[in-house]
């Protein structure tokens, strides 16, 4: 009875600590599932959609979405500059109300063309999407508590996300496009619901779009892009973010064809990567409130990434057992250098971005992650699949390196900051 009670006392603990607090934080949390359910059934079945049901070639419709990508790295910052003038909720809410009719017209398909169109227009919605979220997390909870918000939305983003794909697994297994359509008509309306729980957000006196108006340029000139360092520490943080498809592609290729491991440990290694998150992310994201500890931690995560590479490749082919284990201890340290990396990236995206410009730098620091998005898949087949135990090692030496450039990064950004901000009178 008391071993019952101690158990239930933490897991009380632990959704105190990753359920938002009332309020817009709480709004926040609900539109986070929303969208990642909406995404983990589209995600989930758009391949066997676009193949099976549209009759677009595997083929064209990898090529597609490289192109679609390279659109939504462009349109991005644009996007942001506009939100910053507008403000992220309005831009966020066309934004939804866009996605909704682009999923719909996914439906009406009939031709590569028009398949190529509808995934441009998607890819601009949902690149800058992360952005603006961002922005509008800012506004509504504040400096003190938007990097905390954000691991408690990341963490119910996995949650949202796992109940999605097993919706979409339902479908595939039902077999009938009527059953794949109903997916993507269901994300639409999930967008819908959004756009509802978008509207019941208010806005803190004082914030809001009037600091931007201050902002030089247009919307498509950006200071952002001319920080150079502040460009460097983005790029840092997206390229440690690597993991995602080293976890995605890499591994998965690498289990099926250079090891001794069953095949079923693909998704039971991805099952324990979204729990762990799921219960972790918002404890260790409590030493990333300052851009000097995110450095920091942007370091650890390189470390820990570097060293999964390690233990992985040390997986290959030495029988069930020794390869299963070897798999299961770098998927292990592989988690603890994605919430290292996650936390120290809202730190540095929040920290590091100029007051009332959250939409423009938050757009510019996730070009890293696009970057990282367009080219990780090609990275990883060619290093972990085509070099194997040499690109492990390869993949090791480089998220060590770019961990220990990110403090020396943040700290010179920090500097050339100080030196040009007014002296207080």
């Amino acid at each position: 009875m008391a071993e019952a009670r101690r158990y239930g006392a933490v897991l009380r603990a632990w959704f105190r600590e990753t359920l938002p607090a009332a309020g817009n934080a709480r709004r926040l949390g609900v539109l986070t599932l929303i969208q990642s359910l909406g995404l983990g059934v589209f995600l989930t079945s758009s391949a066997v959609f676009f193949t099976r049901t549209l009759g677009i070639p595997a083929q064209r419709v990898g090529l597609a979405l490289s192109v679609a990508g390279l659109c939504g790295l462009v349109c991005t910052v644009p996007i942001g500059r506009l939100a910053d003038r507008l403000g992220a909720g309005r831009v966020l809410t066309v934004n939804f109300l866009l996605a909704a009719a682009g999923f719909t017209a996914y439906c009406l398909v009939d031709g590569f063309a028009a398949f190529l169109a509808v995934a441009c227009a998607i890819a601009v919605l949902e690149t800058s999407a992360g952005a603006l979220q961002a922005s509008l997390t800012d506004a509504l909870v504040g400096e003190a508590e938007r990097v905390r918000v954000s691991a408690q939305m990341r963490s119910l983003f996995n949650l949202g996300f796992l109940g999605g794909a097993a919706l979409a697994g339902a479908a595939i297994a039902a077999g009938t496009s009527t059953a794949l359509y109903a997916t993507v008509l269901a994300n639409a309306a999930l967008q819908f619901v959004s756009v509802a729980v978008l509207l019941r957000m208010r806005l803190p006196a004082g914030a809001g779009p009037r600091a931007a108006a201050e902002a030089p340029g247009g919307v498509l000139r950006s200071a952002a892009l001319r920080d150079v360092r502040y460009v460097a520490v983005a790029l840092v943080c997206g390229a440690l973010e690597l993991y995602h498809p080293l976890l995605t592609v890499g591994l998965p290729l690498w289990i099926v064809t250079s090891t001794d491991a069953p095949a079923l440990l693909v998704s039971g290694l991805l099952i324990l990567d979204t729990v762990l998150v799921l219960l972790f992310q918002v404890a260790v994201s409590r030493g990333a409130r300052t851009p000097a500890g995110a450095a920091r931690m942007l370091r650890w995560a390189g470390w820990a990434l570097g060293a999964s590479c390690l233990v992985f490749a040390m997986s290959g082919g030495h029988g069930v057992l020794l390869d299963s284990a070897a798999l299961l201890g770098g998927a292990l340290v592989l988690v603890l250098g994605e919430l290292y990396q996650a936390s120290a990236s809202w730190g540095l995206s929040f920290g590091l971005a100029p007051a009332g410009r959250q939409g423009e730098y938050q757009a510019v620091f996730s070009l890293g992650r696009g970057l990282q998005q367009f080219a990780g898949p090609w990275l990883m087949t060619s290093l972990v699949v085509g070099a194997a135990g040499t690109g492990w090692l390869v993949l090791a030496a480089l998220f060590a390196l770019l961990g220990l450039a990110a403090p020396p990064l943040v700290r010179g950004l920090e500097k050339a900051r100080a030196r040009t901000e007014p002296a207080p009178a």
